[in-house]
């Protein structure tokens, strides 16, 4: 009994460490969030309830379908880019192990440049008298305003992948270094090449690390709009228009409701998304 009556009061201490942690999470996160959902069903001039109206309004809101369609194809495009070249180059870096260290500082190097130098730099390069319609000149070649044509999401891709490179490629490296040689020694002593090595043992060991570079990678797209906003403003050019352009006009317009709805339809679809990804590698892991 005595040895029971130890562990609940070990237990309870356990609580109770993790109680003003816990308590800052509802009082900053869970709670917010329950009051989004609940303006959702409301109205934000009168305090109605309104049910799924707000709901429809948005699905029937062009702008909300051009921004949910932009960041969608952003992020299908960018996250396969960066995690398929950041395991490249990962997987080159652990083989050139005397550089290693100074070509991860290189990789590193875009995150530590301030949000204001990066727009700075988008100027100077994609400005329509920037260097590289100069550079095309004389090459005899017509200059493009980049920023105001459908290049402009191309841009935002270059830019998502040149600032976000080098962390998910440090990621890597750690789950490539958690590997075992003993492995790949055992796989070259029965005849294994290296791309057997990597399919058959260094993929499969990667998933763990696959699952949480995705998310942080996903999650870390959301951040390219501070560049976006800086060069181009509450209403970029159509192609460059990313949900986070829509909740900054509706908050800027009180649209309180239509924006609560917004972000319970986002907030459902990135966690489906997630709870996706861990299911179907949590399945890749038990085979």
């Amino acid at each position: 009994m005595t040895g029971s009556k130890k562990i609940k009061k070990r237990e309870y201490k356990g609580f109770l460490f993790l109680l003003p942690s816990f308590a800052g999470v509802c009082l900053f996160w869970v709670i917010p969030y329950l009051d989004v959902i609940r303006r959702s069903f409301f109205s934000a001039i009168s305090g109605e309830f309104t049910g799924l109206k707000n709901y429809s309004t948005i699905f029937e809101n062009q702008a909300f379908r051009l921004a949910a369609g932009n960041t969608l194809r952003f992020f299908l495009v960018c996250i396969p880019l960066l995690v398929v070249l950041s395991l490249m180059i990962a997987v080159l870096l652990t083989r050139r192990k005397k550089s290693m260290q100074a070509l991860k500082s290189m990789f590193l190097l875009p995150m530590a440049i301030p949000v204001a130098s990066v727009v700075l730099l988008w100027k100077v390069l994609f400005h329509d008298q920037g260097l590289l319609n100069h550079f095309l000149e004389t090459l005899s070649l017509q200059g493009v305003d980049w920023m105001n044509t459908d290049a402009s999401f191309w841009v935002l891709v270059v830019s998502y992948l040149w600032r976000n490179l080098g962390y998910d490629i440090v990621l890597w490296v750690a789950g490539l270094g958690a590997i075992p040689t003993a492995l790949y020694e055992a796989a070259r002593v029965d005849g294994a090449g290296e791309w057997k090595c990597f399919i058959k043992i260094t993929l499969p060991n990667l998933l763990p690390s696959l699952f949480t570079i995705v998310v942080l990678s996903l999650l870390n797209g959301f951040k390219v709009f501070r560049e976006a906003y800086l060069v181009a403003g509450d209403y970029p050019q159509d192609s460059m228009y990313l949900l986070q352009h829509l909740f900054n006009n509706w908050y800027r317009d009180l649209s309180l409701d239509k924006m609560a709805a917004a972000a319970v339809v986002t907030g459902a679809a990135i966690l489906i998304l997630i709870l996706f990804l861990q299911k179907a590698w949590a399945r890749e892991d038990t085979l």
